[in-house]
This record gives C-alpha cells, sequence and structure tokens, in this order.
C-alpha cells in the first residue's frame, strides 16, 4: 500500500542522536585544528616541521575519531580535517619533513 513521505525535521544528515559524545566531539575538534594548522603552515617553507607534525598527529586522531564516531555529523567533520591534515603533512614532507 503506498503511504505519503512525509519529511521529518527531526532528523537530517547531521543529526545527533540525541546523547552527549564528549570524547568524539574533542576528537572532531582536535582534527579540525590540526588539519587547519597543517594546511596553514604548509604555505610557508620554513614551518614544514610544523605543518609535518599537525598532520601526522591529526591523521592520528581524525582516524581514532573515525574508529569510534557515533553520528554522521562527526563522520563528517572528521573526513574533513583528515584530509586537511593529510594535504599539510604531504605538503609539509615534500618541503622538508619531519626532522
Amino acid at each position: 500500500m503506498a503511504q505519503a513521505v512525509r519529511p521529518d525535521p527531526t532528523h537530517s544528515l547531521f543529526a545527533t542522536d540525541g546523547k552527549p559524545h564528549p570524547m568524539q566531539d574533542t576528537l572532531v575538534a582536535v582534527t579540525l585544528v590540526l588539519g587547519l594548522v597543517a594546511v596553514v603552515t604548509a604555505q610557508f617553507h620554513h614551518l614544514h616541521h610544523l605543518s609535518s607534525w599537525a598532520g601526522l598527529v591529526g591523521i592520528a586522531t581524525g582516524g581514532y575519531g573515525q574508529y569510534i564516531s557515533a553520528t554522521t555529523r562527526e563522520r563528517f567533520l572528521l573526513i574533513l580535517g583528515l584530509g586537511a591534515s593529510a594535504v599539510g603533512f604531504g605538503l609539509g614532507l615534500a618541503h622538508g619533513g619531519l626532522f
């Protein structure tokens, strides 16, 4: 039997499950900040140590965050941070590496 599909405003793509996730939210914030730092500092050749290490730590925290994430919002933001961290890490390695 065909039924009308009604939009449910309480469930969106980024809706949480209504429970607090302090560990996951912290990992999301740390990954985004490290990704931003890695990408911005990768634009300067003399800051390759900072961009490399920030990118590497951002990749590690983002990977663990993906492993324990509970909602789509967390996963989406973690992927953004992981991508930025990976770009910063790669450019930092190209400019001189970790050491």
